[in-house]
């Protein structure tokens, strides 16, 4: 393998231009030495070259999914327009702000630099790029369609990380307000309900039932409210812990999140058209059926799917039609399997996969818009549940008292 070559460094540049008039800028470059060369080429006097310090917090600032899609469609658009690797990655990584992302983008250009291929250099960095995307680079590489590839790469990732946007917008939006909800109750009875057990002790009355309960909630939450706190923070750990060790707690996860109300049908449905639109971007792009099978059984992200295309594969591989096959295994709608039979039939299987993808996208869309819609009284409801309850709880002795006087 060829010598690594030198890493490159972002300089701070101040400097005058053939009219004398003073000008500054940023430029990509080995050392001080040769930044002053190529300014000089360009007709500015150097003045002051610096290599530009890191952000004090870079190193906390991680690449995201998004950052890897732009980053594709931006390298598909610089092959498309004839520009050449190596200089597609210079002008790509000096787009980017995040620092991480720019180091990512120079070390993948020094290993091709090195004569590396493309898809070798993403291959050593499987935190960012999967296998999906490596093949499909390699498969772009070696048909000498990079450009063509990459755009087909590009789409992908940017449909399934708005799909997953989707996905993330359904769960949080309920699960903050319940947490809002927690958090506003537990201040009522920390703070406000002991200021209204002070004013019944006056009375020397017996409290009503409801209120009583609510009194004595206030008072065991002021006493052992680090014990709760504590029991939340275990539970999460407990999960997160368990959800990365253990197999069959995410199995089990998975199957209860289809079963789920609502959200499951949701998730049902992105499921699917993760399937579609990775099985329709693997075959598109020239990769064998059962291949690209391999592929989706690991982008599907949920078990019960990932065993049903294990099994699909398995019987395409032995001659059965993939739609008979999706059929048997009875987790895929009818409407994915009629389609997946005309694409069969007519020899368009990318594209009538594309179409499902696109189909089942915009329902989860719709659903997410519907789900957002429905949840709103729901949420004002419950909010009004907690919160009216300790109001009028902390009110009916009151209300009581004035009765008898009255």
């Amino acid at each position: 393998m060829a010598a690594k070559a030198p890493t490159t460094s972002v300089f701070a540049w101040e400097g005058t231009d053939k009219k004398g008039a003073r000008i500054k800028g940023e430029l990509n470059g080995q050392n001080p030495a040769l930044v002053k060369a190529q300014l000089r080429k360009q007709g500015i006097n150097p003045l002051k070259v610096k290599k530009k310090p890191k952000p004090l917090f870079s190193a906390g600032k991680k690449i995201t999914p998004m950052d890897i899609a732009l980053f594709t469609r931006q390298m598909a658009t610089m092959m498309k327009a004839g520009v050449p690797l190596l200089q597609s990655f210079d002008i790509i990584g000096e787009g980017f702000e995040n620092p991480n992302m720019r180091k990512l983008i120079d070390d993948i250009k020094q290993e091709v630099a090195a004569g590396n291929s493309f898809a070798t250099a993403l291959r050593t960095r499987p935190l960012f790029f999967d296998d999906l995307y490596c093949n499909l680079v390699d498969a772009g590489e070696q048909s000498g369609a990079l450009e063509t590839l990459l755009d087909r790469v590009a789409t992908y990732k940017e449909k399934t990380e708005a799909l997953k946007a989707k996905i993330k917008k359904a769960m949080t939006y309920p699960i903050s307000v319940i947490v809002v909800a927690i958090i506003v109750t537990a201040i009522l009875l920390i703070k406000v309900v002991p200021q209204f057990e002070a004013v019944f002790q006056g009375f020397g009355a017996e409290l009503p039932a409801f209120t009583q309960v609510v009194v004595n909630m206030s008072r065991n939450l002021q006493e052992v409210w680090y014990l709760y706190l504590l029991g939340f923070f275990l539970i999460g750990f407990s999960y997160k812990e368990a959800h990365k060790r253990s197999e069959k707690f995410r199995d089990f996860i998975d199957r209860s999140l289809l079963k789920a109300p609502i959200v499951g049908d949701i998730l049902y449905k992105a499921v699917v058209a993760r399937f579609a639109r990775t099985l329709s971007t693997t075959f598109s792009a020239g990769v064998p059926l059962v291949e690209a099978l391999v592929s989706v059984e690991g982008a599907t992200g949920n078990v019960v799917f990932r065993q049903a295309v294990a099994k699909i594969r398995n019987d395409v591989s032995s001659g059965t039609q993939l739609n008979f096959s999706m059929r048997t295994t009875g987790v895929f709608p009818s409407m994915a399997i009629q389609m997946t039979a005309i694409g069969e039939e007519a020899g368009s299987l990318d594209e009538m996969l594309d179409k499902t993808a696109e189909y089942y996208e915009a329902e989860v869309d719709n659903a997410v818009d519907n789900l957002t819609t429905l949840m709103e009284p729901m949420i004002m409801a419950v909010l009004g549940v907690l919160v009216g309850g300790l109001i009028v709880a902390m009110y009916l002795p009151i209300f009581q008292l004035g009765a008898v006087v009255g």
